[in-house]
């Protein structure tokens, strides 16, 4: 995804382990438990870990809990996926992106532990990045899924500190299966003996009784926590925080409960985040392409006075549901401000489940391919189920400049927002772009 900074020492290493296997994804554990072995375990040296999975929020999770951890002054390990622009984007140690030469010298370690063994990209990454956290002091570990959750390559931690499941929506169907309850069968097998679960208050009741039924079958308590918004922001209760706070800093009225599930998270980790460390931390943070403004760049640098360039990796139903009800708030907020959308997406999603929340909000719409993506549905493609979605006004182009431009064309006088949304791999191509 994106690109990579050019001379980059991790490059060829990274280009080699794409060859270790012959497919992208092989959901299985045996493969990283024998190079974690060949490389003496460094999965259990590691500082108190968070464990997350789900579909929709789970970096936005983390970054909450990065965010409020560091405010209060705590070195924090992150690993996250996909990346945006630069593979290193996936690692954080001690609150730094991993720098080029320490992630070329671990990828090259593990390269040699494997011995030309089969193994997946995401596998001897994720043990590269167990690597360097195990090498470096920090206080928490904060650990992102990057599929499912049951066979995934994060899920060898015996015991982290707490485990957590964001909102469970359909993706990834041909791995995890057709239904709600077999997608959040595989979100719970990170759940441990002993160790408590914090759930997102799913909007499906077959998820949220799976994961109930996997929590007592493991023997992993699920603690109990709420947010309700209030006038001036919301209000998060557990038996051990009670707090009044304001609007997070990720736009999006689904971010509240993200901020939530983060919250209760805290509630579980040997170290101290006090209320004034929360609210630094949760006006503090940043994750890109998630409802991120851009106000600065290329792209941005085209717009006339008074218009907003917004940026949304999302991609399927709940993304589509989330990116609806904010436009919803931008239409009563400003009824006369069109939202103009430019669209791309993989053939492997399903662009109507995505598309048919947010079309009655959308004035007018230009589709793209993903650039260097394959498996990007066509610019025309989508295009026809964008039409087939209501918005009548839409039609392929051969960039996102080229879309940009011909929205601005077509647009009335009076500035108008653009959302650029269907794909995180879209995303990344746009920030590249975008500087």
């Amino acid at each position: 995804m994106g690109t990579k900074p050019e001379g980059s020492r991790a490059d060829p290493v990274l280009d080699r382990l794409k060859g270790l296997h012959p497919k992208v994804i092989d959901l299985s554990l045996d493969r990283v438990h024998r190079l974690l072995a060949a490389l003496d375990h460094p999965e259990r040296r590691l500082p108190p870990v968070v464990h997350v999975a789900g579909t929709n929020g789970k970096g936005s999770t983390v970054a909450f809990l990065r965010a409020m951890l560091e405010a209060a002054g705590l070195r924090v390990h992150v690993y996250t996926s996909p990346h945006l622009v630069r593979f290193h984007e996936r690692i954080r140690v001690a609150g730094r992106l991993i720098d080029d030469d320490r992630l070329a010298a671990l990828l090259e370690e593990c390269e040699v532990a494997n011995a030309g063994a089969p193994i997946t990209f995401f596998e001897v990454t994720t043990v590269a990045a167990f690597l360097a956290f195990s090498r470096e002091p920090a206080d928490v570990v904060l650990l992102e899924t990057g599929l499912g959750g049951r066979l995934d390559a994060t899920n060898v931690v015996d015991r982290p500190a707490v485990t957590a499941i964001t909102r469970i929506s359909y993706d990834h169907r041909q791995f995890l299966g057709d239904t709600l309850e077999a997608i959040a069968g595989e979100k719970a097998g990170i759940f441990k003996p002993g160790v408590p679960a914090v759930l997102f208050p799913q909007p499906s009741d077959e998820a949220m009784g799976t994961l109930v039924v996997h929590a007592a079958r493991v023997g992993a308590p699920i603690h109990g926590w709420r947010v309700t918004p209030t006038a001036t922001g919301f209000r998060f209760e557990s038996p051990r925080r009670r707090i009044d706070l304001p609007p997070p800093g990720l736009a999006g009225a689904h971010q509240i409960i993200n901020a939530g599930v983060a919250l209760a998270c805290l509630d579980h980790l040997p170290v101290k985040v006090d209320d004034a460390a929360v609210r630094r931390g949760l006006a503090a943070v940043e994750w890109p392409a998630r409802l991120q403004r851009l106000t600065r760049g290329p792209l941005a640098e085209r717009l006339p006075a008074g218009w907003e360039l917004w940026l949304d990796g999302g991609h399927n139903d709940s993304a589509g549901e989330a990116l609806a009800v904010q436009a919803g708030t931008w239409a009563k907020e400003d009824p006369k401000r069109p939202l103009l959308m430019i669209y791309g997406m993989l053939a492997s999603k399903e662009p109507r489940e995505f598309l048919e929340p947010l079309a009655p909000f959308v004035a007018a719409a230009r589709t793209v391919s993903i650039p260097g993506e394959e498996a990007s549905l066509s610019a025309e493609d989508t295009a026809a189920a964008t039409r087939d979605c209501g918005i009548a006004d839409s039609a392929p182009a051969p960039d996102v400049a080229t879309a940009l431009a011909e929205l601005l064309e077509r647009a009335p006088a009076g500035p108008a927002r653009v959302l650029i949304c269907g794909s995180l791999y879209l995303a990344g191509s746009v920030l590249a772009e975008n500087g």
